[in-house]
């Protein structure tokens, strides 16, 4: 028997059409199975979405520097805890309970420890501004062991030369207040190396210590009231994924304040001082593909960021009626005008 099929223009025989069909069906299922060939990276971010776009932008231009590109050759899937700590260890459970392929973790030390208490299989690529050996992250940085690794920013140690830059800028002010976490790990040498460097300074130093968010304001208020004459921002995943809101308090509150990265300074913080955000998060995008084409992370010793960058916003001194010394902006990688 033949049939003929007008929009085709041919003639078939049967046997040639079901053969056709059956071929047409395989097609989806071939794309699904192409689809989960793709390895899958899980994400694990304590911040929000929205405030995580330019690091994303980092970490996704450094898989593609390794030829990975998100939605072509490598799914991402995206975990956010909002800043509810409480909610990291279930989403780093949620992402071994997928079997993706590995885990970055960025923003806050929970994360690594979250995901680190989860698996002890899928490698795990952290972003961190403490010490990963102190912190009890890794054995070492050049051995790491067991299934992590990752990059390390100069943060903590970064504290005292902070209070340096914000002295040269106020070189009248007695005191200054400083924000710290004291749930983070390096609280307590974070507090000591700022009271250290305040006294080599001949000035005080007031530690106002903020857990969460909704704490800002009333630390803010208590800092006017000691009449600080800056503002030191230790380093924390909090206060990294809030710069901006911590930048419009500090000039809400006449505060010349310091933070570690650019966009502090850039939301109008009259300094940052750290290393760049976005290459730490390029390199994360780096070892996460070296990982994916099959090197251990055991193998792989953490990275350590070492260029710091100093960002001057000239117009926010300006509002604060701050003349910033000539050799300071020299000396600075970039001024905001």
């Amino acid at each position: 028997m033949f049939f003929f099929f007008w929009g085709l223009g041919v003639t078939m025989r049967r046997r040639e059409f079901i053969a056709l069909l059956g071929g047409a069906a395989a097609w989806p299922v071939t794309g699904r199975a192409q689809q989960r060939a793709m390895p899958v990276v899980g994400y694990l971010s304590s911040a929000h979405p929205d405030r995580d776009a330019g690091r994303l932008r980092g970490f996704r231009q450094g898989l593609a520097e390794a030829g990975f590109v998100e939605g072509q050759n490598v799914v991402i899937e995206y975990r956010w805890a909002e800043e509810r700590f409480e909610r990291i260890p279930e989403l780093a459970a949620d992402l071994v309970r997928r079997q993706v392929a590995l885990i970055v973790t960025a923003g806050h030390v929970r994360g690594v420890q979250a995901a680190k208490a989860a698996t002890s299989t899928i490698p795990i690529v952290f972003l961190t501004g403490s010490d990963p050996v102190a912190t009890g992250l890794v054995a070492s940085l050049n051995r790491p062991g067991a299934n992590l690794t990752g990059v390390a920013t100069l943060s903590i140690e970064m504290e005292p030369k902070r209070l340096e830059l914000l002295h040269e800028v106020v070189p009248k002010a007695a005191s200054f207040g400083t924000l710290i976490n004291p749930a983070n790990p390096n609280a307590a040498r974070q507090a000591g190396d700022l009271e250290a460097a305040a006294r080599t300074m001949g000035v005080q130093i007031h530690t106002v210590k903020i857990s969460a968010e909704k704490e800002f304001v009333a630390a803010f208020a208590a800092l006017e009231r000691l009449k600080v004459g800056g503002l030191v921002i230790a380093t924390d995943g909090i206060f990294i994924s809030q710069s901006e809101q911590l930048a419009a308090l500090a000039m809400r509150h006449a505060m010349p304040a310091v933070f570690q990265f650019r966009p502090f300074a850039a939301a109008g913080g009259l300094m940052s001082y750290g290393g760049s955000l976005t290459e730490l998060y390029r390199q994360s995008g780096l070892y996460a593909a070296r990982i994916l084409k099959g090197e251990k992370a055991a193998d792989l010793p953490v990275q350590q960021v070492t260029r710091v960058e100093l960002i001057i916003n000239l117009k926010s001194a300006q509002a604060l009626g701050l003349t910033v010394p000539l050799p300071l902006i020299g000396r600075a990688d970039e001024v905001i005008e």
